[in-house]
């Protein structure tokens, strides 16, 4: 597949075109960024490691009845996707309290959810992706009530799929941001899943194995990333 034209450069990725306007090449960067940008840095390999870790988690996923874009890999940094027009909404799903849920609400970090938690944000780095609800995506036409209805089936069963694939490799999924899309009318699931997107704590010691050992200075950073990846490719 012949790599064109970069049309879109975020904080983690870059897509070209390609020959075929159906797929585009995702590109994975070291590039590290958190608090929306207001940090940043560089997280060596991570690029490898995370395309490695997505490839793994989306053939899983597409394995188990869940439409993901991935294609396939093509190189220690690039996959091959369908093109999907971005749903501009951010789906969180949590187990345990962690992040933000923990300073919003005031609750300890690691406190157990009854039942999994899914929070709505708007995607925008410029306004540190608030949180939004149905209503706001309904009433702005980001999404239809049946677009709304498949992206919460699709991340629950996404939960479910992973929390049973990484409890098998001793961690925990505390919670994890997904991005969906449309590819021919139907919904997919996109962008990648990995420790930039998930947070990750070793069972037991609840060691953070995920970005938060970025956020927070703790150091160790691509052992984490190294690690993870030993676990979900081996």
């Amino acid at each position: 597949m012949k790599r064109g034209e970069a049309f879109y450069e975020g904080k983690a990725k870059i897509l070209y075109t390609t020959d075929d306007p159906d797929l585009i090449i995702q590109y994975f960067k070291d590039d590290a960024t958190a608090f929306n940008a207001q940090k940043r840095g560089t997280i060596r390999e991570k690029g490898i490691f995370n395309n490695k870790i997505s490839e793994v988690l989306f053939t899983l996923l597409e394995g188990k009845g869940v439409p993901t874009h991935f294609v396939r890999r093509l190189n220690d940094r690039e996959m091959l996707v369908r093109r999907l027009e971005i749903i501009p909404v951010e789906v969180i799903v949590r187990n345990l309290v962690a992040g933000s849920l923990a300073k919003r609400l005031g609750l300890e970090e690691g406190t157990p959810l009854s039942r999994p938690v899914l929070e709505h944000c708007y995607k925008s780095d410029a306004l540190g992706d608030p949180m939004v609800n149905e209503s706001y995506i309904l009433g702005l036409g980001w999404a239809t009530e049946a677009e709304l209805r498949e992206i919460a089936r699709l991340a629950f069963r996404v939960n479910e799929l992973l929390k049973e694939f990484f409890d098998q490799r001793n961690l925990i999924l505390v919670d994890f941001k997904l991005e969906f899309g449309r590819h021919h009318g139907k919904v997919y699931l996109g962008d990648e899943i990995c420790p930039d997107t998930c947070r990750l704590w070793e069972k037991g010691t609840l060691e953070k194995l995920d970005k938060d050992r970025f956020r927070r200075d703790l150091g160790r950073v691509e052992d984490a990333y190294q690690e993870v990846c030993r676990r979900v490719c081996s």
